[in-house]
């Protein structure tokens, strides 16, 4: 998670809550349910890049570095707060795939 000061989060929360309009609004334009991943993909990409540009003119290594860093942990905390308890709740609604369990004993031992 991000945690940065409510006050650094201020100037920032209603443009990203208009960029969430616009692909919201676009990706039902495009009438399928998965039309907002590209949208989102792309608005993410130019965003990185925009600021990599604006801040730094350019690339080097230990830019790319932090910045994968960043996307990688942005995937890693948002599975882990809703992927993974989601899975969990699926697992008890439709029942688990029966060679994990296996899986599982012979770890233990």
């Amino acid at each position: 998670m991000p945690y940065i000061a409510p006050q650094d989060r201020r100037p920032l929360d209603p443009l990203i809550d208009r960029l969430a309009e616009q692909i919201v609004q676009q990706a039902k334009a495009q009438n399928y349910d998965a039309a907002f991943a590209g949208l989102l993909n792309y608005a993410c990409t130019r965003l990185a890049l925009k600021v990599i540009k604006l801040r730094f003119g350019g690339l080097r290594y230990w830019i790319i570095a932090v910045t994968t860093g960043v996307f990688k942990n942005i995937a890693d905390e948002f599975y882990r707060r809703l992927g993974s308890p989601y899975e969990d709740q699926q697992i008890a609604k439709n029942s688990d795939v029966d060679l994990y369990a296996e899986f599982e004993e012979k770890l233990k031992s």
